[in-house]
């Protein structure tokens, strides 16, 4: 039996709806460990020996999980094949943004671009399974650019990653590892 949609099409999602946590196959643990916890900041929360870990931001159970149930030594999927494009963590900020990128450039890792796309800055960059992240902060709505119908008019422009370095915290905020 085929549910019936309804003649004005279907329902919007509910404007609380969020993207609640990620969960990635990796290949080594204790390198993507290295990463997401060691240079970006998470904590972990839990962990299930040397095959899982979930880390958070602020006390959530988790906003990232890791594992290599699947893919322990594996290959991350050749460019041109589908999969996840990147994952994308907000923060509250423009200057805990600066901070994420001190944090980057410390760990001497390679930043691919940064983009200002009106409504948001993004910092673009990869995890060591060659996952692409996006580090980026909204804008407050009522600063998005907007077209002569009222709709966003979204856009990529360069960002200017040195003058957002310049905006980091003198000393990196303590978030509670």
């Amino acid at each position: 039996m085929t549910p019936a949609t309804p003649a004005a099409g279907p329902l919007p999602a509910n404007s609380q709806v969020r993207i609640g946590h990620i969960h990635l196959k990796v290949a080594d643990l204790e390198r993507s460990l290295a990463f997401y916890r060691d240079v970006l900041g998470f904590a972990v929360t839990q962990r299930y020996g040397s095959q899982a870990v979930f880390l958070s931001a602020g006390g959530y159970h988790h906003h990232i999980g890791l594992n290599t149930w699947e893919s322990a030594g594996g290959q991350p999927p050749p460019r041109g094949a589908t999969g996840l494009y990147h994952v994308a963590i907000l923060y509250p900020t423009r200057s805990e943004l600066a901070d994420a990128l001190r944090r980057v450039v410390q760990a001497g890792l390679p930043i691919e671009g940064g983009s200002d796309h009106g409504v948001s800055e993004a910092i673009y960059l990869r995890d060591p399974d060659d996952n692409g992240v996006e580090l980026y902060r909204d804008r407050p709505a009522d600063q998005w650019p907007r077209d002569a119908n009222g709709g966003l008019a979204m856009s990529t422009q360069p960002l200017d990653l040195n003058a957002l370095l310049k905006t980091a915290p003198a000393f990196a905020p303590r978030h509670g590892s």
